[in-house]
């Protein structure tokens, strides 16, 4: 049988429009200081934004004060037993996975010197039941769109603990740009030299005033 590749590929104009959808509704969302000041269940996508006034990231104040348009990054949080396509059939049973992944983040921010936490605030959006098949699909969106500078330029900020035995890797770019987590110190292999990583942060936000990223 000749092969027909166009026999293979899935296209919906209704998916496209679910996605753009999803993306709407999470920047109508509202902007919370870190920490979120109530806990609360659910899993989802959120973006931490920056509106520091003075160091690197200064730029991103004037960008963000109001109306919060430039996220520095983007992550997500799923179900427990999403990877094994495993979900919990107990209604009872409520899960605090986004929330615990902000208050972690939170927790990165106040450990690292050179960055205040009260520079930072966050939005999220809630998918759960059905819509949280979506978790990882409007995640990728949001990267697409707004390219977050911790998410394509100076990766680490979302890495967990390695764990004993695992600390041969080398410290992520962004430990090596903001040193203070305990646990990164620990990480013996071979890092990028930490001036290039802070012209590439420089260049960013070179391109961002000037409307070019």
């Amino acid at each position: 049988m000749k092969f027909d590749r166009n026999k293979h590929v899935f296209h919906s104009p209704d998916f496209e429009e679910i996605i753009k959808d999803t993306i709407r509704f999470f920047n109508g969302t509202p902007v919370h200081s870190l920490p979120v000041p109530e806990r609360f269940h659910g899993t989802g996508v959120y973006a931490i934004y920056c509106i520091a006034k003075t160091g690197i990231y200064k730029e991103f104040h004037e960008i963000n004060r109001t109306s919060y348009d430039v996220p520095i990054y983007i992550g997500k949080a799923v179900p427990s037993g999403w990877r094994q396509a495993r979900s919990s059939n107990s209604t009872e049973a409520l899960s605090y996975e986004l929330n615990n992944r902000i208050r972690e983040h939170g927790r990165s921010l106040e450990q690292c010197a050179g960055l205040k936490l009260n520079d930072f605030h966050c939005r999220f959006m809630i998918l759960e039941d059905a819509e949280s098949d979506l978790i990882g699909t409007v995640e990728a969106a949001l990267i697409r769109s707004y390219k977050p500078l911790w998410n394509l330029r100076i990766d680490g900020f979302g890495n967990h603990d390695p764990g004993s035995g695992r600390y041969e890797q080398a410290m992520s770019d962004w430990d090596v740009c903001h040193p203070g987590r305990l646990w990164a110190k620990k990480c013996k292999g071979k890092q990028r030299p930490r001036k290039d990583l802070l012209l590439s942060i420089e260049d960013f936000m070179t391109n961002l005033k000037e409307g070019r990223t």
